[in-house]
């Protein structure tokens, strides 16, 4: 079989595979088996066994996944996050649109403790939607803050989509951190602005908590709840990546540090049961598993399309793009975009990467700006229909009167502020280097 046909067989395969409903894991495994049998030969299987031990079960820096998972396990079963989310609902209370606010401002907060898309938002959904609707805000923009926000836990570190994508890039784990974190943050802002604005412009989508709800807590108590359960979780954030940043500890001993840290905190907040340990570990476990089998399946994926000459076939294309580097550039990224409506994050950094980063550093761009940049496009891979989980995560937690359909509607205006936060970032790249060049000298 002709590379062109390889190309067009493995990348088809993929996409009746998952129509069809069967694990992505499994998918790619399975497709790769078929290409290497119909493509470069069954001796091929050989070297994708000693590919998949040497890339993923002997990288130790893959270590730090399970226990960034633990970390953020141990924090949302510590229940710390419903006290911190109606500390800051109180704190926001006068102004309009100030529970949406407050979605965002604890989104960010649980994005650099956890790091767990789906968690975050079903957390989220239902501790702030309910209250959302009961004061009459607007449906689409409720939804809309919950689901975005939600899936900053992927960008703004510690988070394991970055740890994946410097093993299999150039760039080390904690200049990728320092390059996301502005990015980051900067879309938790123009969330927030635009939470803001739209409540200014249009005050029935977002009215104040009433003011004898507001009274009913002095400001004494107020900030005694900030103390108790807005810092405990900011001592996790600084003791992660405060060791990370400051070169006392690589990436995967500031996960163990996460780790204690959030323990300690489930010790105090949560109940402290051996059965909630339990379950917690097994869910990390389940969660590490997943990740670490679509590892797998892509490794081995990616080397019969390698082999197959699939490679030189994808980079002949794009290289061929009118526009030249510019137009490059925005064909990789606008299919990073598509593949996010049918995979998740990790099919598509373990699929795109071995493809694309070559071409990158073939046109002399900044892999690191490159990386953050395909990390900023994947909030949308949980975003767009048809398969963006964040809108079954939330439809799964969601009272009745909210629709599919009014999901689909209300990611819209945040799809188009993560396609904003791009163009500022290609404007203006010191926004990715800047920090790293700070902190790390990169």
């Amino acid at each position: 079989m002709s590379a062109e046909m390889l190309t067009l067989f493995m990348f088809g395969g993929l996409l009746v595979g998952l129509f069809m409903g069967h694990p992505l894991a499994f998918v790619l495994g399975g497709v790769a088996v078929l290409g290497a049998w119909l493509g470069p030969g069954a001796n091929t299987l050989g070297i994708l066994i000693n590919n998949i031990y040497g890339n993923a079960m002997d990288n130790y820096v893959l270590v730090a996944i399970p226990l960034f998972v633990l970390m953020a396990r141990f924090l949302n079963d510590s229940g710390v996050t419903e006290k911190m989310f109606e500390s800051m609902r109180l704190l926001l209370a006068n102004l309009r649109g100030g529970l949406a606010l407050t979605v965002v401002i604890v989104s960010v907060l649980l994005a650099a403790t956890t790091g767990i898309v789906g968690a975050s938002i079903a957390v989220m959904g239902m501790i702030a939607l309910v209250p959302m609707l009961k004061y009459s805000y607007n449906k689409e923009l409720s939804t809309g803050v919950i689901m975005a926000s939600g899936c900053l836990g992927i960008l703004i570190p510690p988070s394991i989509m970055l740890i994946l994508m410097a093993s299999y890039s150039p760039v080390s784990v904690g200049a990728l951190f320092a390059g996301a974190l502005v990015p980051g943050v900067m879309l938790g802002v123009l969330y927030a602005l635009y939470v803001l604005i739209i409540c200014h412009v249009k005050p029935s989508y977002g009215p104040p908590v009433p003011a004898e709800e507001r009274a009913d807590v002095s400001t004494g108590e107020l900030l005694g709840m900030l103390g108790r359960y807005v810092l405990p979780p900011m001592t996790l954030i600084l003791g992660v990546l405060g060791s990370l940043f400051t070169g006392i500890a690589t990436a995967t001993e500031a996960s163990a540090i996460g780790v204690a840290i959030a323990f300690v905190l489930f010790l105090i907040f949560g109940d402290r049961k051996l059965s909630t340990c339990y379950r917690t570990l097994i869910e990390a476990s389940k969660t590490t598993t997943m990740v670490m089998l679509v590892l797998v399946g892509a490794t081995a994926f990616t080397g019969v399309f390698s082999i197959g000459g699939g490679m030189e076939v994808i980079s002949e294309v794009v290289m061929a793009m009118p526009g030249g580097t510019t137009g490059a550039l925005i064909l990789m990224l606008f299919l990073v975009f598509v593949l996010g409506m049918f995979l998740d994050w990790t099919g598509i950094v373990l699929l795109s990467f071995p493809i694309m980063l070559p071409i990158v550093e073939q046109m002399g761009i900044d892999v690191l700006w490159f990386v953050v940049m395909v990390a900023v496009v994947l909030q949308t891979s949980f975003l767009t229909p048809p398969f963006g989980y964040a809108l079954f995560y939330l439809k799964g937690v969601a009272p009745q009167g909210v629709e599919i359909v009014d999901l689909y509607r209300a990611v819209i205006p945040f799809c188009a502020l993560i396609v904003l936060a791009c163009v500022l970032m290609a404007i203006f790249p010191t926004l990715v280097t800047g920090l790293p060049t700070l902190l790390l000298g990169h």
